[in-house]
């Protein structure tokens, strides 16, 4: 029963009245807190729980129409029923304007208070499963899900924070599982569009055919198997955030369709004539560098520049590999509660051979690891036996990193990327301490910090 979880409040000057209301709702099962004085009754609401509120009309200091306004303002997830002896069309029309859940006439009858009452405190429970799933959503997805203190991912914070309040389109490009999606979610929910909905296209999981029923929507009988009426993407998305996952895989026609939409915030579903207005900001995500595939005349230059706005490039995890601890850790933690299992160490010679590691597939890699090792690892701490081979194989290690450089480089270019990932290494294995990384290198302070200097390395 939602009456035995509900907290009422109850406001009206006249104290006989207030105790037979109070006597009859304690009687129907709910939690009663009756105040006769409204100033009273709103500072109660500042300390309190309160998931329904009962208000008399006419009342000295404040009547209950303002006292509806207030609760609207400061608390409008509380339902507010007003009793009023002088009843009439015109006031319960404005009352209801105003956002009264609703509007009971004195005299009435017991049944009817109580079902009224019934109805509201089903709304609130209601409410507040709601707020608490968003707020789950957005402790899951904030920016407090975004780890790591590195430089790079320091200045992702940063653009984000920028970013979010703006009404501003996002292009993200990163390597495949580097987090744009996470990001995404963290711009939304740091946005004014928080409350409304987040929705995701991978533009990538459809074929030609279907992704534009998916996107647009379609009407009833508009192709073979269009059995019903259907909202697309763009119209699900309406006063939220639309993300738009492997944009760089848009073919021309669907480019000309998306920029048409960015550009006249309207849209027809597949087989309509309606124009749908379009209430939706646009982040997209591309593992492809979109100013080339404009040079190379792939995808369309106008549409490029409407998508990227604001232009979040996220760095792969071997250009922040001083994050690798910290991301392994909250990987293992939540692989341990999600299974159940004992929370587990990781030997320094096994944390030496992560942090070396070029981990190709990224942080979605590193998850995969994490989990594995939490579950299939018997000891309460991980060593470089219980590894993946792809991880703990030095031979393998520089194979990967040999295979994530590009082709065209020659062989001074080659040789100083691989100084740079070995300088890295060194000092995420010294924790920055530049004496002790130049001992592991073999080589001076000072010509480390030179080579800090080289290569633009952070040596802090």
């Amino acid at each position: 029963m939602f009456s035995e979880q509900s907290r009422l409040l109850l406001i009206d000057d006249e104290k006989n009245y207030l105790l037979v209301l109070e006597a009859l709702l304690r009687d129907s099962g709910y939690s009663v807190t009756a105040l006769h004085d409204p100033e009273t009754a709103l500072a109660f609401l500042d300390e309190s729980e309160v998931d329904v509120i009962i208000t008399d009309m006419k009342m000295p200091k404040l009547s209950g129409r303002e006292v509806l306004k207030h609760v609207r303002r400061d608390y409008p997830h509380i339902p507010v029923l007003v009793m009023t002896a002088f009843g009439s069309i015109e006031s319960a029309v404005d009352l209801m304007k105003l956002g009264a859940y609703d509007y009971i006439t004195k005299p009435f009858a017991n049944d009817e208070l109580v079902l009224s009452v019934q109805n509201a405190a089903k709304f609130a429970a209601v409410h507040r499963r709601y707020r608490l799933l968003h707020e789950n959503l957005e402790e899951r997805y904030g920016l407090r899900q975004i780890i790591g203190k590195s430089r790079g991912i320091k200045n992702v914070l940063t653009q984000v924070d920028r970013a979010a309040p703006t009404k501003s389109n996002v292009l993200i490009s990163g390597e495949t599982g580097t987090g744009k999606e996470l990001v995404a979610r963290a711009i939304h929910f740091a946005s004014p569009r928080k409350d409304g909905p987040f929705i995701s296209a991978n533009l990538m999981a459809f074929n030609a055919g279907v992704l534009e029923s998916e996107l647009f929507g379609h009407e009833k009988g508009s192709f073979t198997g269009a059995v019903a009426t259907r909202r697309g993407r763009f119209e699900l998305a309406a006063g939220g955030t639309l993300f738009l996952d492997e944009v760089g895989e848009l073919s021309q026609d669907m480019q000309v369709k998306l920029l048409r939409i960015l550009q006249e915030r309207t849209f027809e579903r597949v087989g309509g004539t309606e124009q749908i207005e379009a209430d939706f900001r646009v982040l997209a995500a591309t593992n492809k560098n979109l100013q080339q595939e404009v040079e190379r005349g792939a995808f369309r230059e106008d549409l490029y520049y409407r998508l990227n706005v604001v232009h979040i490039t996220l760095p792969s995890l071997r250009e922040r590999r001083e994050d690798i601890p910290m991301l392994l850790a909250h990987f293992m933690n939540a692989a341990a509660e999600e299974n159940n299992l004992p929370r587990k160490t990781v030997s320094p010679e096994a944390m030496e051979y992560l942090v070396g590691y070029e981990w190709p597939g990224n942080i979605r890699q590193l998850e995969n690891v994490a989990e594995r090792c939490m579950v299939m690892v018997a000891g309460d701490t991980l060593t470089v036996a219980d590894l993946p081979p792809e991880v703990k194989g030095e031979e393998n290690q520089l194979r990967n990193a040999l295979d994530l450089l590009p082709m065209e480089l020659s062989l001074a270019d080659t040789l100083e990327r691989l100084e740079a990932a070995l300088i890295r290494r060194a000092l995420v294995r010294a924790d920055f301490i530049q004496v002790k990384a130049a001992e592991f290198l073999g080589i001076s302070k000072s010509l480390l910090q030179y080579k800090l200097r080289k290569y633009g390395i952070s040596g802090r």
